[in-house]
């Protein structure tokens, strides 16, 4: 055989991941070898060499094997190698070994130039894999410029290194050199005596800090974190040292900007001022110190701006870090600062420069060793104060501990907390300022809501209304309940599209509109096309671009105690839910029409029969619409709710901040408002109807009716007046109106006469000329009863006065 070509072979399977390695085979034999197994076959497959790397793998000597086929020696040959006379180039088969057991290796193949020879070799599998793996390993960390890798023989020369001339300052480093040839002298020593005792003891050294010069530039001295491992053969015997040199000094300021740019992106997400707070102080500890305190000024956390003047005194903690460390004297989220006195270094504080105290410098400043104690974490030896300073406002301050053998604060350090407390001032004031703009909306729209409870004969109310929390902006969420005469309740429940103080604004705007046009005693459907006239046309007087914004949902529900009836007409809004005395609840069936900034659509009034001593409740979305589940869901978990809130014995009010805690996130996206109204009815016994013939003459029997009623319920001193108000009311019906005519009255802390007629045509309060023979009726209508009005009917209008009925106890 051609040893030149043999031995080419060989290397070219070598690179190919062939190399000696040792280990055990199934049967738990340890195979070891120097190299790849190799062995030489003919061109009809048999065996004509056999190296010792082949002995050592199979166990079988070359006399053995030398002369037969090859074959035999492969455990479980695959089906398309039976017989074969042609070797593939490359595969994975199982060997047998001498012993019985089997062997898995991988092999690879070569024709032996001028011959017809083939070299085989083979290597088992496992190592192949590993040694592929350990060289991409070393192909990696060879990339890597900030680490410089350099392997020594046992004579500490330098056989490889990775160094380039950017590594060492622009001098090359070339296999066969020493450190003496990079490095100062004494350097030089002190490093190779570090790994003549790595390589003596076989003990690695990790992150060793070494200073250190170039031989070429000894004035600058270099911070070096060396780690070194020795390197040994097959047989465990050393064969030289494995050394990885990085530059602190580039480490560090790779560190310094991994931790700017952290702060840069997790500080500021939250417009919270406590959340910001507690995210700077989680960013700097532990990677910038051990310990992390952040003091905001007690304004701040109230959305004001600080005081001129920050001593420690107006001051709080608003933020530790780690959260899981004990502080000293257990500090605790919230608490006062004490007051700091005067000195050199905290004046410096004051004028914006963080300010860095050894521990000694902290206890002369502060001068009270109970304060130092409550102050300095245990072990601290170095303590850096940075202002938090923002907008010409210095809103607190951070302070970094560092304890044990952390090395102290450095210029470097120090420059670079005056760049995070910066950003980290700025953070907190945008959620300082998105505070203060929460909280005065949040403000607005309580003065802008109705009482909380109202008692009237028709229902008892309870309101509840629940801010959108975290850092979502309030929006124009409300409820109202509206007494209107005769006895009557109107229910309102709105959502303004929009956040902030502009639907804050646009919601009290869209109350009082109602307000007044509940007024005019409207049928709720009407009410609403009202409405959503007046919202256009503020839409259209709106600025442009902000037209969009203008508009909302509106539920509006009358109730009546005499008919016990509800009236009812939705814009665009959720269905009431109706919870009656036995308990069962269910969401009314309305109609609902558009939105109030759409047009085009009428609206449509639905009436219900409600049972005395139900409750009706009137919501926003806010209560039943999430993320994580649709309106229908939200819906039904409401009903449910109300269904096991709403009992008899329980306050309404209670019900309502019950159910709101119940049904709402801790930190809602949307405002919630919840309107509870528990229904009442006027007994049968306290009204009473007549019907009116179209009789001139009927006037006179409507006052005889009228004495008797007032005379049972025993209101005689209401007598002389009411007579006239039903004489002049009468008389209007029938002159002016159309039957089907009838007179009610109804008693309860005011006696109401009402009127109803089929005629459409609107009363009209005016001042008669002294000459004229009539127009005087409404006027002493106006003047007898407490207060009067007209109201729209189905099928006609009813005109009503009301007299209050003064406590006879």
């Amino acid at each position: 055989m051609d040893k030149e070509n043999a031995k080419n072979a060989y290397s070219a399977g070598a690179s190919q991941g062939s190399t000696g390695v040792s280990g055990s085979g199934p049967g738990g034999r340890r195979c070891a070898c120097d190299g790849p197994a190799a062995a030489v076959l003919d061109d009809r497959g048999a065996v004509v060499g056999w190296t010792e790397t082949a002995e050592d793998l199979t166990g079988f000597r070359a006399g053995e094997v030398c002369g037969r086929p090859v074959q035999e020696l492969v455990a479980d040959l695959p089906d398309h190698l039976r017989g074969a006379t042609d070797m593939p180039d490359s595969g994975r088969v199982r060997l047998r070994h001498q012993c019985g057991d089997t062997i898995d290796v991988t092999f690879r193949t070569t024709r032996v130039e001028g011959s017809a020879q083939i070299l085989v070799l083979a290597a088992p599998t496992h190592h192949v894999a590993d040694h592929k793996q350990g060289a991409a390993l070393l192909r990696a960390l060879s990339a890597q410029n900030r680490i410089t890798i350099a392997l020594h023989d046992t004579d500490l020369t330098t056989v490889q290194t990775n160094a380039t001339p950017d590594t060492l300052d622009g001098h090359p480093v070339q296999p066969g050199t020493r450190l003496s040839d990079v490095l100062c002298a004494d350097d030089a020593e002190n490093l190779e005596a570090v790994l003549r005792q790595v390589l003596r003891t076989g003990v690695p050294v990790v992150r060793r800090t070494q200073q250190v010069s170039w031989r070429h530039n000894s004035t600058r001295r270099h911070t070096l974190s060396l780690s070194a491992f020795r390197l040994e053969d097959v047989r465990a015997r050393p064969t030289g040292v494995a050394a990885l040199y990085i530059d602190s000094d580039d480490l560090r300021a790779l560190r310094h900007l991994d931790l700017a740019r952290e702060v840069a992106e997790r500080v500021g997400k939250s417009l919270d001022v406590v959340r910001t707070a507690q995210d700077l102080a989680d960013v700097l500890a532990p990677a910038f110190g051990d310990f992390v305190a952040v003091d905001l000024a007690h304004s701040v956390l109230d959305g004001d701006e600080p005081a001129k003047q920050l001593d420690g005194g107006n001051m709080c903690n608003a933020a530790l870090a780690p959260a899981t460390e004990v502080w000293p004297a257990d500090i605790k989220r919230g608490e006062s600062i004490p007051p700091l006195p005067d000195h050199p270094l905290w004046r410096s504080f004051l004028h914006g420069e963080p300010v860095v105290f050894s521990l000694d410098d902290f206890i002369a400043m502060v001068g009270d060793p109970q304060l130092v104690e409550y102050l300095a974490p245990k072990d601290a030896h170095s303590m850096m104060v940075a202002p938090l300073h923002a907008r010409r406002l210095t809103l607190g301050a951070i302070s970094v501990w560092r304890c044990g053998r952390s090395d102290p604060f450095t210029e470097d350090e120090a420059d670079l907390m005056k760049q995070i407390a910066s950003r980290g001032a700025l953070a907190i004031d945008n959620a300082r300022r998105y505070t203060r703009e929460h909280r005065a909306a949040v403000a607005l729209q309580k003065l802008l809501l109705p009482p909380a409870t109202t008692d009237t004969p028709a229902a008892e109310t309870a309101g509840v209304h629940l801010p959108a929390g975290g850092e979502a902006d309030i929006s124009g969420d409300w409820y109202d309940a509206i007494a209107l005469p005769s006895l009557r309740l109107a229910l309102v429940a709105g959502d303004v599209v929009g956040h902030g103080m502009s639907a804050s604004a646009a919601m009290g705007s869209l109350r009082a509109a109602i307000r007044t046009l509940a007024d005019l005693e409207l049928e709720p459907d009407e009410l609403l096309t009202r409405l959503a006239d007046l919202v256009q046309r503020l839409a259209a007087e709106a600025p442009s671009g902000d037209c969009d914004i203008v508009g909302g949902t509106c539920l509006y529900a009358v109730y009546d105690p005499v008919t016990r009836r509800c009236a009812m007409a939705s814009a665009g809004h959720p269905p009431p839910v109706l919870v009656r005395p036995d308990g069962t609840a269910e969401a009314v069936g309305i109609s609902p029409g558009p939105p109030l900034a759409l047009s085009g659509m009428p609206y449509e009034t639905t009436i219900i029969d409600v049972e005395p001593g139900s409750v009706l409740a009137l919501y926003t979305d806010g209560l039943v619409e999430r993320s994580d589940r649709d309106i229908g869901q939200g819906l039904r978990r409401l009903t449910e709710a109300l269904a096991a809130y709403c009992r008899p014995d329980r306050a309404l009010d209670e019900t309502g901040r019950a159910l709101l805690a119940d049904l709402a996130d801790q930190a809602p996206r949307d405002d919630g408002a919840l309107l509870l109204a528990r229904t009442r009815a006027v007994p049968a016994a306290d009204t009473a109807h007549w019907e009116i013939p179209a009789d001139p003459a009927a006037v006179a029997k409507a006052r005889e009716w009228t004495t008797r009623q007032l005379t049972l319920w025993g209101l005689d001193d209401l007598l002389f007046a009411t007579e006239l108000i039903v004489s002049e009311l009468v008389t209007n019906a029938i002159r002016y109106g159309r039957p089907p005519m009838d007179l009610r009255l109804i008693r309860h802390n005011a006696l109401v006469c009402e009127v109803t007629d089929s005629s459409s045509t609107q009363p009209r309060l005016r001042r008669a000329r002294t000459t004229d023979e009539g127009g005087r009726g409404l006027f002493l209508v106006a003047q007898l009863g407490g207060r009067w009005g007209c109201r729209h009917v189905q099928n006609g209008k009813t005109i009503w006065s009301e007299q209050v009925i003064q406590d006879s106890s």
